[in-house]
């Protein structure tokens, strides 16, 4: 198997599809493979390694839901609570469906936003309320590098005033909720974001290369990320996207928990290994069973599942919920996974997913803007990983 995983890691990163690859295999905690490919620094010709260091962008949100689901283990948070209740600014929001404004038939709920079925929207074009979040992070861009930055507590404040895709609990549509978790969390612990999840997962855990930011120490372990010009050859795109400083190189005002984590294979093994467990790890419990159980649920109905399938073709046979993708039908899947597999990827290729019923932890790291060519690689690998171990 480790051979074929080689060979195959070899062809993308020799055809330009991408410039380094890594991947880590657990089975019931052990590891069974690990294989690398290619460079983290094309240019300088520096190797793929093990201790390469990788922006997880929304590969951050798994860690944010576990952060909700553990204060809702505690009764600190209530998941069918108004949003309204611990930020007030979100009483009053409106929908507005093509230039057309009315005020939303209800409130947000806490679920919603664990759902992506609140209505907030990433930046983009086809809704107003996606014109508004652009304007929002081009106002943390504007103040990215200056002496007043965006908060994460001040960045929930300002998606408030924009205006919903939708009415909550209406659609499926990826955004923003994530990020607006990461505040709640911050709200309703007293911590900083970043203490939290250090306090509660990364010390227990030890995960000592996970943090929104690197430091200088490690800064030559952070990969560079790729894009294609337009004959298809791969460069280094220095990208700030969604409010993040490319270099992560100081600790950010805004810690987003949709996008802001940077890892290793190893770090983020340990917090793939403790849901595996059932909350557990190294003699430790991080988690109840019981919320893990809940962690690693769908909550999306058939209409919002088609919504999500439109969005990622590959994804029927699947649901969505505490911002991962749950296997509900693993006969409609494009991908070998049994029901109940979970996980999610980042904007830059980094891929998780762990299978209960085989005990399977499969980790991707690289970073290539938007997935690129990746998508096709992480689904090849993880095939022969699953008909072989699965």
């Amino acid at each position: 198997m480790i051979e074929k995983l080689q060979n195959i890691m070899d062809k993308a990163v020799a055809k330009g599809d991408v410039a380094g690859v890594n991947l880590l295999v657990l089975k019931e905690g052990k590891e069974i493979a690990y294989c690398e490919s290619g460079y983290r620094d094309l240019e300088n010709k520096i190797p793929m390694t093990r201790d390469t260091i990788f922006r997880l962008y929304s590969q951050t949100k798994p860690v944010t839901a576990a952060a909700v689901i553990l204060l809702a283990s505690r009764g600190d948070i209530d998941l069918s609570a108004w949003l309204s209740d611990y930020f007030p600014e979100y009483a009053d929001m409106y929908v507005n469906i093509n230039g057309k404004r009315e005020k939303a038939n209800r409130q947000i709920t806490v679920t919603d936003l664990l759902n992506m079925t609140s209505g907030l929207a990433y930046p983009n074009d086809f809704y107003e309320g996606g014109k508004q979040s652009g304007a929002v992070f081009w106002q943390i861009d504007q103040r990215l590098f200056g002496d007043n930055p965006v908060t994460t507590l001040q960045f929930a404040e300002m998606m408030a005033q924009t205006d919903l895709c939708f009415h909550p609990g209406e659609k499926f549509l990826y955004g923003t909720s994530a990020d607006i978790a990461g505040a709640l969390v911050e709200k309703v612990s007293g911590k900083r974001f970043s203490e939290f999840l250090q306090d509660e997962f990364f010390t227990p855990l030890g995960m000592t290369d996970t943090a929104f930011y690197v430091p200088a120490e490690k800064q030559s372990r952070l990969t560079k990320a790729y894009d294609y010009d337009k004959d298809g050859r791969l460069f280094e795109n220095k990208t700030n996207n969604l409010g993040l400083r490319y270099y992560r190189d100081v600790p950010p005002a805004f810690e987003s928990g949709g996008a802001g984590l940077c890892s290793t294979l190893d770090d983020y093994s340990k917090f793939a290994t403790m849901l595996i467990n059932g909350g557990e790890f190294g003699g430790r419990r991080i988690l109840s069973e019981r919320a893990v159980k809940f962690l690693t649920k769908g909550g999306l109905t058939d209409s919002q599942k088609n919504q999500l399938k439109a969005d990622w073709d590959w994804m029927g046979g699947y649901t969505y919920g505490n911002f991962m993708r749950v296997c509900e039908d693993e006969s409609r899947t494009m991908l070998f996974s049994d029901k109940g597999e979970y996980g999610w990827d980042g904007w830059m290729g980094t891929f998780f997913s762990n299978e209960p019923q085989s005990k399977i932890t499969f980790l991707l790291g690289m970073q290539q803007l938007g997935i690129g060519k990746g998508g096709t690689l992480t689904r090849k690998l993880k095939n022969v990983v699953m008909s072989n171990l699965g």
